[in-house]
């Protein structure tokens, strides 16, 4: 008889992954729908921003967490990570647009930003390690790098996914549980990668 892990994965095996980028850029679709009509409150923009930001570090935690699930519990999410890769740019991209395009709205004020305040500092750096990987998450960039230079180079995730938590931690005001409950997952996923080096048995 199958066990419960064994039915979800097979479940899992129906769900096509291209289903995953109608869902997310659907949402996305939703919540910019939401603020254009009033319904993320009062600061639609920033509402917007915030939004988009969380919902990319969500999506960073859950693609750190797709092979320990896998060691741990048994669950096989990797047929979907990079879509769930994919999208979290998406979303990096989208909450950087939102500041850039409808928040700051000049090139200037935006190029200031990233100068004087630290925390957009970061949160660009972040940005710019997550290029490449957008650019390479295809098959053909698979095989032109070969997959070991693929697999090193898609290892900037790790500095990017610390720079995104970093900067959420650094733009709230005052002392907030949230982001360093981010910080926190992020950091322990992160953490579990790192091997611990093997004792030589002498002989």
């Amino acid at each position: 008889m199958p066990s419960l892990m064994q039915t979800v994965n097979a479940g899992l095996r129906r769900v096509p992954p291209w289903l995953l980028y109608i869902v997310g850029a659907a949402w996305a679709c939703w919540l910019f729908f939401l603020g254009a009509t009033g319904g993320l409150g009062v600061e639609p923009i920033e509402a917007l921003e915030h939004r988009y930001g969380k919902l990319a570090l969500q999506l960073v935690i859950l693609g750190l967490a797709v092979t320990p699930l896998r060691q741990w519990v048994g669950l096989n999410l990797l047929p979907f990570r990079r879509a769930i890769g994919v999208i979290t740019f998406f979303y990096v991209l989208a909450h950087l647009m939102v500041w850039a395009v409808l928040d700051v709205q000049s090139v200037s004020a935006v190029w200031a930003d990233i100068v004087e305040r630290p925390y957009v500092t970061i949160g660009m750096a972040g940005f710019a390690l997550l290029l490449p990987l957008a650019i390479t998450s295809n098959n053909w960039a698979v095989r032109k790098l070969g997959s070991l230079r693929w697999r090193k180079l898609h290892k900037l995730v790790y500095p990017a996914a610390a720079l995104g938590a970093l900067h959420y931690v650094w733009l709230v005001k005052g002392f907030q549980i949230e982001p360093l409950i981010y910080m926190a997952a992020i950091l322990g996923l992160l953490a579990l990668r790192l091997r611990r080096p093997t004792r030589r048995v002498a002989r």
